[in-house]
């Protein structure tokens, strides 16, 4: 992974994931797309634990293991611990997947029905309740209980909100803003989302930088996008990011399968009898990785991205951020790639047009894109 530079979106979690990819070489960056708010200290989650305990709740509907254990935890904190459970304990419950069954049930909490997942909770609790007049509480998580809880609303039902790990903008967001320009600017070579929310935040944050339209066609051309799993995924896809993602749904997979796929979709070619292979901010000659700076990387990766074509100073100048003449920046940064190389034959010079990439007969730049 030396060579390639990551961006993590996560707030929550984001260490263990930066050091898995950054024991194998990678270079990471951070931007939280959101901050999370403890549940212990969500006064919009007291609100609504109080708002449980105002009144009998005819139907409560538990979505998460983790949520379940939090929301619990935090009434006791609030002194609401035993008030909480028997009302629980008073109504119907339904869960949504064994995780969460495994954590109502641990809490002594009697279960009506198990759904696998969101649309087969929804259906279910369409089709076997009457909820005009009913109360329900939905234990939130994500962009999608939110349109169930919806739902249920339009079908006459009193529902309570229950925010368990709610998120809000990150209070700084100038990382954030950095690592979208840097994914505009194709300058880092994947991104990782480790939950919705954090996908849709980083959307809608690039909309509001005007950066958007560069972003989706960033990570549609050469930035990956991996996703934690498939609810993660969702917001990213329905923007037409593809998107990749690890057999488990665990933070673990996702990281190895960023260590699996970037070398993969590295550019590959041979050019003036060497093997040249074009990462993020190094490039590996002939087995031996060679650290570049911004301005030689972004003239070679044009070379490679045209493999044989002549590019002309003033088409090499706008990716150089160097002053004085165009002709002279590009003269210069062209010198030290060579130097950097250790072989001038690699960046040929072509009089009076510009240089293109020394390439061998027959080769082209291959990049291998593996989306699942």
């Amino acid at each position: 992974m030396a060579g390639f530079t990551v961006g993590i979106t996560a707030a929550r979690r984001r260490t263990e994931l930066g050091t898995a990819l950054a024991a194998q070489g990678a270079r990471v960056r951070y931007g939280p797309a959101l901050t999370l708010i403890t549940p212990m200290a969500d006064e919009e989650l007291r609100a609504a634990t109080a708002a449980c305990l105002a009144g009998p709740v005819d139907l409560v509907v538990l979505t998460t293991g983790a949520g379940v254990r939090a929301w619990l935890d935090a009434a006791v904190f609030w002194g609401f611990g035993d008030a909480l459970i028997a009302t629980l304990q008073a109504t119907t419950v339904v869960t949504r997947g064994p995780r969460t069954a495994a954590a109502a049930r641990a809490a002594g909490l009697p279960i009506a029905h198990e759904a696998e997942a969101s649309v087969q909770l929804l259906e279910y609790l369409l089709d076997s309740s009457e909820l005009a007049g009913r109360r329900v509480a939905v234990q939130l998580h994500g962009e999608l209980l939110r349109e169930l809880a919806s739902t249920l609303r339009a079908q006459g039902a009193e529902v309570i909100e229950v925010p368990v790990y709610r998120w809000v903008p990150p209070e700084d967001p100038e990382p954030l803003r950095l690592l979208i320009e840097e994914v505009a600017t194709e300058s880092i070579d994947a991104l990782a989302f480790t939950s919705a929310p954090a996908a849709v935040s980083f959307l809608r944050t690039s909309d509001s930088l005007g950066l958007l339209a560069d972003v989706t066609a960033a990570l549609n051309r050469t930035v990956l996008c991996a996703c934690v799993g498939p609810v993660t995924a969702v917001p990213l896809q329905n923007a037409g990011i593809p998107v990749v993602l690890p057999a488990r749904t665990r933070l673990d997979a996702l990281a190895a399968e960023i260590i699996e796929q970037l070398p993969r979709r590295a550019p590959r070619l041979r050019a003036a009898g060497h093997d040249l292979e074009v990462r993020g901010h190094a490039v590996v000659l002939d087995d031996e990785l060679v650290m570049l700076p911004a301005g030689s990387m972004a003239l070679l990766r044009e070379l490679v991205r045209r493999p044989g074509q002549v590019l002309s100073r003033g088409a090499l100048a706008p990716l150089l951020p160097g002053e004085g003449s165009e002709g002279h920046a590009v003269e210069v940064a062209i010198g030290r790639l060579r130097l950097a190389l250790g072989d001038p034959a690699l960046v040929q010079t072509v009089v009076k047009r510009g240089y293109r990439l020394g390439v061998d007969p027959g080769t082209v730049a291959s990049r291998a894109r593996v989306v699942r």
